[in-house]
């Protein structure tokens, strides 16, 4: 079941060039990670980490790339390494800038 605010970061990305993967009109993910990550960059935006659209923005930046610099039929196309490389960069920006100990090693 999901949350009104899953509801809502689903919603905004259909028909959106970086919507999720669907089978059968529900979110398709092949490996355990792949739900995972989903799971954590929504939580992280509705805890108020960072933006839901700054998130998207990133997401929509990486599929930009990757089809920048591969074929359409590639057999390497991952949706959620794009997905992963779009989190880790907002966490960096958002989440580790706002936390002056991130970063710092500990004793």
């Amino acid at each position: 079941m999901q949350t009104s605010f899953e509801h809502f970061a689903v919603a905004s990305m259909m028909g959106q060039s970086d919507t999720p993967p669907r089978a059968n009109g529900s979110l398709c993910f092949h490996q355990p990670w792949e739900r995972q990550a989903f799971g954590l960059a929504v939580a992280l935006a509705r805890d108020g980490h960072f933006e839901w659209e700054d998130f998207r923005q990133l997401l929509i930046a990486e599929i930009a790339a990757w089809e920048a610099s591969h074929s359409r039929n590639d057999p390497g196309w991952d949706y959620y390494e794009c997905w992963l490389n779009a989190l880790e960069r907002v966490t960096r920006a958002h989440v580790v800038a706002a936390d002056p100990l991130a970063g710092a090693s500990a004793p």
